[in-house]
């Protein structure tokens, strides 16, 4: 089978999909509830398991040109897919960062999380293409994002995390620069036109900087995938297949921590760790002469472990101010 097939039938299968979801499911603007969400995480999730377990049974006959056994091409895409899912956690924190800080309303949500993965599927196979080699001459914008992130966790704590006006954030500033900005949402339009004239609405803007932060993510996950193997399309599958769930999971992770109470500073922790973290392989080896990482699992863990705590300390919160309102 000719390999360029192979591309066009994968790629259309996923634009399919993604008309399927944006044409059909949410046509119409509304808050994603949990419980939708969590169907359409088990969605894009049971679909990533049927490919890995195509590729399982038919790697040998679909590549033959390929090095690759049935069972290693699985592993590999697995793990890539493991990698991706793992490390897109911090994009879901990141996300919600966004949409707090423009103060996005939760209907609208959906329609740039949707427009920035289409994005981000464009960009990650342009990445991918050119391989690990371009990617290192961007590596220096780890260090601006990573500062970003530390400096946005603490301000979050100190400051309150977000502006509540959208149009006065420095983003919507720069972009008017570009193109005239709307007063405000104009339902979920990246673009209005009024008096003839076209104009941009800060959505657009919340759209940019969703698919800058994905670019920033990617300098950072797909090198790690391609330290797994270097076969493109298990690397471009695994990744697309990670992204398409990343929507659902940030809508399941967003809903499930409406009702936490300390949720911000718990927030504020993580980013400023995903900061860190982003930092710690280049200072470790400006100081120490040594290169080092963070383990993806420690990440999962202090993440984990830091929303545990949140919720417990919430939860326990609100039992005692329950019985305290009982006795009064």
């Amino acid at each position: 089978m000719d390999a360029t097939w192979i591309w066009v039938a994968f790629n259309v299968f996923v634009l399919g999909m993604l008309a399927l979801d944006l044409g059909v499911f949410h046509r119409h603007a509304h808050a994603v509830s949990v419980k939708e969400a969590t169907w359409w995480s088990v969605v894009w999730i049971g679909l990533a398991l049927v490919f890995n377990a195509g590729i399982y049974f038919y790697w040998e006959q679909v590549w033959p040109e390929s090095t690759y056994t049935n069972s290693e091409a699985a592993l590999a895409f697995l793990t890539g897919y493991l990698i991706e899912k793992s490390l897109s956690v911090d994009n879901v924190f990141v996300f919600v960062l966004i949409f707090s800080s423009f103060a996005v309303p939760p209907a609208y949500q959906h329609r740039v999380l949707f427009w920035g993965v289409l994005g981000a599927l464009i960009l990650r196979g342009i990445m991918i293409a050119a391989g690990a080699a371009l990617l290192a001459q961007f590596h220096w914008i780890i260090w601006i994002f990573g500062a970003f992130l530390i400096f946005t966790g603490i301000r979050m704590v100190t400051t309150g995390g977000h502006e509540a006006d959208p149009t006065q954030h420095g983003v919507v500033k720069l972009l008017r620069r570009i193109i005239p900005v709307t007063d405000g949402y104009d339902g979920q339009n990246f673009f209005v036109k009024r008096n003839g004239i076209l104009l941009a609405t800060p959505l657009l803007a919340v759209l940019l900087v969703v698919e800058i932060s994905d670019l920033i993510f990617a300098v950072d996950s797909i090198p790690a995938i391609f330290a797994v193997t270097q076969d493109p399309f298990i690397v471009y599958t695994s990744n697309v297949f990670a992204i398409l769930g990343l929507r659902s999971l940030y809508f399941v992770m967003a809903g499930a921590m409406g009702s936490v109470r300390y949720l911000k500073p718990a927030l504020a922790f993580i980013l400023t760790f995903v900061g860190i973290k982003m930092l710690f392989p280049d200072a470790t080896k400006y100081l120490l002469g040594t290169k080092m990482s963070i383990p993806v699992e420690w990440s999962l863990g202090v993440i984990v472990t830091t929303l545990v705590v949140a919720v417990l300390a919430s939860w326990l919160a609100n039992r005692r101010d329950a019985a305290r309102g009982a006795q009064a």
